[in-house]
């Protein structure tokens, strides 16, 4: 098959690649019929080494089924099924608390699978981590319902963590896919202000459609009191922080109110992020987030999606070949392009 892989810092290929076989009961071969590059995958394709390299891409994905394990039930051939990026087996203590990304038995895509920027992809733990979606479902929302691999999710899982709800004041930190699909989950929560710091119209526009009620293009200090100013001098009870660099840290503690909580799931390029008296202590601020476990909020984020009440897909203003992933890459890292679909 064809895969596409990193070997270093701007260096894509999409390339031949053994295809994937079963290597326990409880897999699953899925047949990619979409996927995406992640605003996360720019980290290594930004800074890796080529003594790091060559691994494989992608993480987000949905298509049909090919092969089961013999321990896989509640699924069959030919089934269209969505995987969220972290697979998991959907019934240890972890899992039935909403954690899938802790589970003993699951682990990242990419990682130890493969990637799913290819023509096909293994998938571990299968009877937990696929969800199938209707046979009939219009074409034309496939790429809403690839964002409940990932996007949609983590965007969901930062309003979630820091407890948005009806009459909210919220400020997201952010203006890539994750930030938008974050605007819109906390809108969809009952967050009556928004605001969206971001510097690009074109997505901040979107963030508008999506529920952002203001809209901050400054950064740093600037920035901060701008939402102040917004906010009667306090900042917003909730900060959703979707960069993942130190800047974005620093902006989300000068948004936040007393008393509120700051939801981080920017994958952290930082480990030196301050946490003591006078940023997180002093004002009672509780700081949340992490990976999204994507597999728990699938069950309730797809009727929205399947019914037109939302538009993820939305966010995706290219779309490449698999053949032509690289150019995705580039495009994304230009801000060329907001989130590249790649099709077989």
């Amino acid at each position: 098959m064809r895969a596409t892989y990193l070997y270093e810092a701007g260096d894509v290929r999409v390339q031949d690649a053994p295809d994937p076989v079963l290597e326990q009961p409880t897999d699953a071969v899925v047949r990619v019929l979409r996927s995406c590059v992640c605003g996360s995958d720019l980290h290594p394709y930004r800074t890796m080494t080529a003594a790091d390299g060559p691994v494989p891409m992608g993480h987000e994905f949905l298509g049909t089924v090919e092969e089961l394990g013999s321990e896989v039930s509640g699924l069959e051939r030919g089934d269209l099924v969505v995987a969220p990026f972290a697979f998991a087996d959907n019934t240890c203590a972890f899992c039935r608390e909403g954690l899938h990304t802790s589970c003993p038995d699951g682990g990242f895509f990419a990682a130890g699978t493969g990637g799913a920027q290819a023509e096909a992809i293994r998938v571990p733990q299968a009877q937990g981590t696929l969800v199938k979606l209707p046979k009939d479902v219009d074409h034309a929302l496939l790429p809403s319902l690839l964002t409940l691999a990932d996007v949609y999710g983590t965007g969901h899982h930062a309003a979630h963590q820091a407890r948005v709800r009806p009459g909210d004041s919220v400020t997201v930190i952010g203006d890539g896919a994750v930030g938008l699909l974050a605007v819109l989950s906390a809108r969809r929560l009952g967050a009556e202000r928004i605001i969206l710091m971001g510097r690009h119209k074109d997505r901040t526009d979107l963030g508008r459609f999506f529920g952002a009620t203001d809209v901050v293009a400054a950064r740093g200090e600037e920035g901060i009191a701008e939402v102040r100013d917004l906010t009667g001098g306090h900042g917003t009870r909730a900060v959703l922080e979707a960069v993942g660099h130190l800047p974005a840290y620093e902006m989300a503690l000068g948004a936040v109110r007393p008393g509120g909580v700051i939801s981080r799931v920017g994958v952290p390029q930082y480990d030196d992020a301050p946490v003591g008296f006078g940023s997180l202590f002093g004002p009672n601020v509780t700081l949340t987030g992490g990976p999204a476990p994507v597999r728990a909020y699938i069950d309730e984020l797809l009727p929205g999606v399947l019914d037109g009440t939302v538009e993820p897909g939305r966010v995706v203003d290219r779309t490449v070949t698999l053949e032509q992933t690289p150019e995705g890459y580039r495009a994304m890292d230009r801000r060329e392009a907001l989130k590249v679909l790649v099709t077989p």
